[in-house]
């Protein structure tokens, strides 16, 4: 790699000598612009407004426009006498909590490499970092911009992080959430159930760009004169991208925890009107009475003092079968009913 900056890291009266390296790169596949019917690439040219005529880019200069709209002219020597560009210190101006600094506002990376025969100071400050748990907020002129940036650890270099500026960042304002649906209680522990049956440590190297994967070897087939991908293949893909909204949120996730081995049951389901449709007000009323019992004593107590009561109510009325018998089964067992495995 060849560094693109080569200054120092000032933090009270501690100088570190560094060098500046990308830390990113790109990996994408660029295409030319050509004429569609040969393949003739299609070349910019730079021409002057007034008559067409093509200016060479070593006649090109940057202009800039004055409070008085007159264009002024500034070569890299004029650029290169500002007293930023004359400055090769990052300055260190304090030290945050490292979750202080929203990843939203995180920009380009770069590497510091220390630049002086011992790298004692380098160390020091990174072993200093690493044991506050914070960033070292800095400012420094790159590319005749002045950046705000964080200094921090990455696997035992320095990394140097731009952050966009406040107003660079937009303003979070959407017309979808002007007015918030609500959600279930159930429906957000559930939620979290599927949450926990995928959570794993990050590892960026187990996946791949499928895009450019799929570029390159459609690239491939069509420069060998055949089809990269059959119908099926196409149709499938389109058959994936549905974004149709769930209906059942509770049943999907339920779905979603079993699907992933979890324990699609651990739920309560007090709440359940919306499933059971259109009850009758003694099946409603006692739901309420089994929610507000629940807060008061534990579950298990409480499903053994009401299923004499239930068991009863069954006999009496067999084409219902009632739900709280179904809740109750579930609450003591911890198996789902039958006619909610089928639904």
């Amino acid at each position: 790699m060849r560094s693109i900056w080569k200054g120092e890291v000032s933090f009270g009266l501690v100088n570190v000598p560094v060098k500046v390296y990308s830390a990113t790169e790109d990996h994408d596949l660029h295409a030319r612009q050509v004429d569609k019917k040969d393949g003739v690439r299609i070349r910019y040219k730079k021409v002057r407004d007034d008559n067409g005529e093509e200016v060479e880019f070593s006649d090109i200069a940057k202009a800039y426009e004055s409070e008085d709209g007159e264009m002024v002219i500034l070569t890299k020597e004029d650029l290169a006498s500002l007293p930023v560009e004359q400055s090769h210190e990052i300055e260190v101006t304090e030290f945050v909590p490292a979750d202080q600094v929203d990843p939203v506002a995180f920009d380009n990376a770069y590497f510091l490499e220390p630049a002086s025969r011992s790298n004692r100071a380098y160390v020091l400050m990174r072993e200093a970092l690493e044991s506050t748990d914070r960033l070292a907020i800095c400012t420094f002129t790159l590319r005749n911009r002045t950046r705000l940036c964080a200094l921090r650890v990455y696997k035992d270099v320095l990394m140097l992080q731009t952050l966009l500026w406040p107003d660079e960042i937009r303003p979070a304002i959407l017309e979808g959430l002007d007015k918030e649906a609500k959600v279930r209680p159930q429906e957000v522990k559930m939620a979290a159930s599927l949450i926990e049956t995928m959570a794993a440590d990050f590892e960026p190297e187990k996946y791949e760009d499928d895009y450019q994967l799929q570029l390159k070897e459609l690239i491939e087939a069509k420069a060998a004169g055949g089809e990269a991908f059959t119908v099926e293949e196409r149709e499938e893909a389109r058959d994936d991208d549905g974004d149709d909204e769930v209906a059942d949120l509770l049943a999907a996730l339920r779905a979603s925890v079993k699907d992933r081995g979890g324990d699609a049951d651990s739920s309560d389901d007090d709440d359940d009107d919306d499933d059971e449709g259109s009850g009758s007000g003694k099946k409603s009323s006692a739901k309420k009475s089994s929610s507000s019992s629940a807060r008061k004593t534990p579950a298990k107590k409480t499903a053994a003092k009401k299923t004499p009561a239930k068991k009863a109510a069954a006999k009496k009325e067999p084409a219902k079968k009632s739900a709280a018998k179904r809740s109750t089964a579930k609450k003591s067992t911890g198996r789902k009913a039958p006619a909610k495995k089928s639904a």
